[in-house]
């Protein structure tokens, strides 16, 4: 069982894993690819536009990030903890940051700015 994260990004095109890759960069968190729609990727790669699933690799483990109509999910284990689950925040707000989107939370949708500093973000 997973936890898994909404980040609605309303009528607006989906920001491109560059952009959000960036949002990242500019928070300084570094991330490699390790998968793209189910297939071994290199580290640096770039999926094309029609992308549809994404596993993003951090320090302290993979999250899965999936495209939708007008949303994203981000995806990570259940039994995630300390890093790895600001990793999975971490993508969450980059993904809502790159696109001006917004989160769904337990207490409600928030911004990339408000998630990001509820969520202990750096720079965000």
């Amino acid at each position: 069982m997973g936890l898994d994260r909404t980040i609605h990004f309303g009528s607006a095109e989906a920001p491109t894993w560059e952009a959000i890759r960036g949002e990242l960069h500019r928070a300084g968190i570094e991330v490699s690819l390790c998968m793209i729609d189910g297939l071994p990727a290199f580290p640096d790669e770039t999926p094309e536009a029609t992308w549809k699933e994404l596993r993003v690799g951090f320090p302290a483990g993979m999250v899965t990030l999936r495209r939708g109509p007008n949303q994203f999910s981000c995806i990570v284990w259940g039994n995630a903890e300390g890093p790895l689950k600001l990793a999975w925040n971490a993508l969450c707000w980059a993904c809502g940051s790159a696109c001006g989107g917004t989160m769904e939370t337990p207490e409600g949708p928030q911004t990339a700015s408000e998630f990001g500093r509820s969520a202990g973000l750096p720079s965000s």
